[in-house]
């Protein structure tokens, strides 16, 4: 129980479900939106680094659209009901992949053009019986880390490889290193010639050779459009998420008739690979909240810094200590409460917060603050300059104050 989600979502105030909204919604609140930020901005930098370019796409479309994708035929039971707009049946997203295919077909493509990478960080809705809503495990509204690969047969392999390195890049980040992996191939009922499925299985399986991975075999366990690779990642105390996954797609590109122009001058159809290292931000943030307990690193506390003036005396400077330590982008909160110091710290422990700051009249005098790192025991009074270092520099590079102190 101490490392359920919904449990600490609340203890450490990160987000809520709203019942009055209805079930399934998602409250971020300022504590965890902070986090949300903090996951999505590295998640985007990560994805400009790695050569993709980043995409808004509405939340609704014409149902013509969801018909043209098949989601209407395949997908009905998951989806919310169509709304009437000036005659027209309009859908709420359940997926973003016919967005895309929609941007691909927008323009003339040469094989020059590919392989095109896009990522979406975008906001689908789904409907999800009552019974089955579970904290942000199961939702009704969340954010898919989306992208799709647009490429050529002959890039497929490289590409996938590349997104195995970004899986292992972005888990690492978060503190996962031990995942499993799966190979799921063709189903008995599927779309698509012998050759491609050759083609893609072989491509999947020379990257995860190449990465020198493990990986066990599902039989017949892919999608009906193509095959795909899977990671449960390990948490702190060995459970299993599903989480990445990469997953070859010879439906939509045909439904969608994508095509680019060959070297010899015809027009082909280009292989698509959906791919997402989340999952889902919800989900994901659910998890990495069980698996650290909600002692997050320090990089990516919500509150960095608990500055403790003993009493009111020592405020003026509590404040100005707070502002040094803003200008160096660390997040810094003060108790102005009137409570004993024994109590102020701790409320500051039941917080979780990384880094303690006493503030009394000898600290206040000498310009420094007497520093207790919540996984690196105390650390003595340090000079507020000093502090500003060393706490900018743990931030910077992810590790933990205690780390860097010298």
């Amino acid at each position: 129980k101490k490392r359920d989600h919904r449990v600490l979502g609340k203890k450490l105030d990160l987000f809520s479900i709203q019942e009055d909204a209805g079930g399934g919604l998602v409250f971020w609140h300022p504590k965890g939106s902070v986090i949300r930020r903090l996951i999505e901005d590295f998640w985007k930098n990560v994805h400009v680094d790695e050569g993709y370019d980043l995409l808004y796409t509405p939340h609704m479309a014409n149902l013509k659209l969801w018909k043209t994708s098949g989601h209407v035929d395949f997908y009905k039971d998951g989806m919310f009901d169509q709304m009437k707009v000036e005659g027209d049946e309009y859908q709420i997203k359940p997926m973003n992949c016919p967005f895309h295919c929609l941007l691909f077909r927008d323009s003339l493509k040469s094989y020059r053009d590919l392989p095109i990478r896009w990522a979406e960080l975008g906001t689908v809705y789904r409907y999800e019986r009552s019974g089955t809503l579970h904290g942000l495990m199961r939702v009704r509204g969340f954010t898919q880390d989306d992208a799709h690969i647009f490429c050529l047969p002959e890039q497929l392999e490289t590409e996938i490889v590349g997104v195995l390195n970004m899986f292992e890049r972005v888990l690492k980040k978060f503190g996962f290193a031990s995942y499993e992996v799966m190979l799921s191939t063709r189903p008995s009922k599927s779309v698509g010639s012998d050759s491609i499925w050759e083609m893609a299985t072989d491509a999947l399986t020379a990257a995860l050779e190449k990465k020198n991975w493990q990986y066990e075999i599902d039989e017949e366990g892919g999608a009906f459009y193509g095959p795909k690779i899977d990671l449960k990642i390990k948490d702190a105390i060995g459970r299993l998420w599903q989480c990445s996954t990469v997953q070859c797609d010879f439906n939509l590109p045909e439904r969608f008739d994508l095509q680019y122009t060959a070297t010899d001058g015809t027009k082909k159809q280009p292989v698509m690979l959906h791919r997402a290292i989340f999952g889902s931000v919800e989900r994901f943030f659910g998890i990495l909240v069980e698996n650290t307990a909600g002692d997050f690193p320090f990089w990516l506390a919500p509150v960095q810094v608990k500055l403790l003036p003993i009493t009111d005396t020592q405020l003026e400077f509590a404040q100005s200590t707070q502002k040094t330590l803003q200008k160096a982008g660390l997040r810094v909160e003060i108790d102005k409460s009137s409570e004993r110091l024994s109590k102020k710290i701790r409320n500051a422990e039941q917080s979780k917060i990384p880094i303690v700051c006493v503030v009394g009249e000898k600290e206040a005098e000498s310009n420094s603050c007497s520093v207790r790192s919540r996984k690196g025991g105390d650390m003595g009074a340090v000079p507020v300059d000093d502090l500003k270092q060393m706490l900018a520099e743990a931030a910077e590079m992810s590790v933990e104050p205690h780390q860097v102190f010298r």
